[in-house]
């Protein structure tokens, strides 16, 4: 039997949880045709217990995806569709350049007012993994939840069977790895208003709720002091919100800046990070470099001997934003 490339389910190649459900039988005669669903990387990083480690992307061009596949260093990347521009094209090349390196996966951030369609589409797409926006009370925790989980006696959810990417169009559509993989969904819920903090304990009290993560930006700006994400109250609120979860089973993730600012959370027991924005990482180098470069210019037009460039990124100072 062959392999199946990529991460992918293959008809008896495949994991499949004992527990939940008998592998279908094979159906096909050629053994390079990948028919099942995709192993989610995430997923298994946290039934494991082992740290994950992503990065963001405003850019919906799948070459940059490309990009951070290929280190090898980075187990999910973060479309930040909150913050960009794109279409339901964009959704489905993302998904294929996720599709070419195994051990990987995508996730999606999600605004509010759009919740249910965005995870339909996102997930049949095949950005498997699902950050939602701006939650502020358990019905709309739950909402989240029902988005994503199968309409089955089982989840609970609302999430119908559809020809799209992730289920190969027309081969895996309604089977029962369909929902699986939907229950393999990682669902993240930023917890970044005032009202979410406070109904916190309800909030980790949704079934199907994932992971979480506290947002300094928002949270300052509702509770007044906008621009203060470091200030004393927003950092005891963070540090509220991680340890409550982390007593509930419910894993914190946090996103930073660069490497430098992981200590605090390390320190706080958070495993989970999401690294960096792409925009952000050029902004600083063209600011660096485009300084360095005039630095250089300058003094040759003195006629004086030539500064070292600085590296990218060697000037930068951690923090969230």
């Amino acid at each position: 039997m062959a392999t199946a490339p990529c991460g992918f389910r293959a008809y008896g190649v495949g994991r499949w949880p004992a527990a939940t459900h008998s592998r279908p039988a094979a159906t096909h005669s050629r053994g390079d045709i990948v028919e099942g669903m995709r192993n989610n990387r995430l997923r298994e990083l946290l039934q494991q217990g082992k740290p994950s480690l992503g990065t963001h992307l405003l850019s919906a061009w799948p070459t940059i995806t490309e990009l951070v596949g290929q280190t090898g260093a980075w187990d999910y990347i973060e479309f930040v569709a909150e913050y960009t521009p794109w279409t339901l094209h964009d959704l489905d090349n993302l998904g294929r350049a996720i599709e070419l390196f195994p051990n990987f996966t995508g996730m999606i951030k999600i605004e509010q007012d759009t919740r249910g369609h965005l995870a339909m589409r996102s997930i049949g797409a095949g950005i498997q993994n699902l950050l939602f926006a701006d939650v502020r009370t358990p019905e709309e925790a739950r909402q989240c939840v029902r988005s994503v989980r199968a309409e089955h006696p089982a989840q609970g959810g609302l999430h119908g069977v559809g020809m799209r990417r992730d289920v190969r169009t027309v081969l895996q559509g309604g089977s029962e790895e369909f929902v699986q993989s939907l229950a393999d969904a990682v669902i993240v819920l930023m917890i970044e208003k005032k009202e979410a903090v406070e109904n916190l304990e309800a909030i980790l009290d949704v079934k199907g709720v994932d992971m979480v993560q506290f947002g300094p930006s928002d949270y300052s700006m509702s509770i007044g002091i906008p621009g203060q994400g470091a200030n004393e109250r927003v950092r005891e609120a963070e540090k509220y919100v991680i340890e409550t979860s982390h007593k509930r089973g419910i894993p914190a993730r946090a996103e930073i800046r660069d490497a430098g600012g992981a200590a605090r959370y390390v320190e706080m027991g958070v495993e989970h990070f999401c690294v960096g924005w792409d925009v952000r990482v050029l902004h600083d180098w063209l600011t660096e470099q485009g300084k360095a470069m005039r630095d250089v210019l300058s003094g040759a037009g003195r006629g004086e001997p030539a500064k070292t460039p600085v590296g990218a990124g060697s000037a930068r100072t951690s923090g969230y934003n």
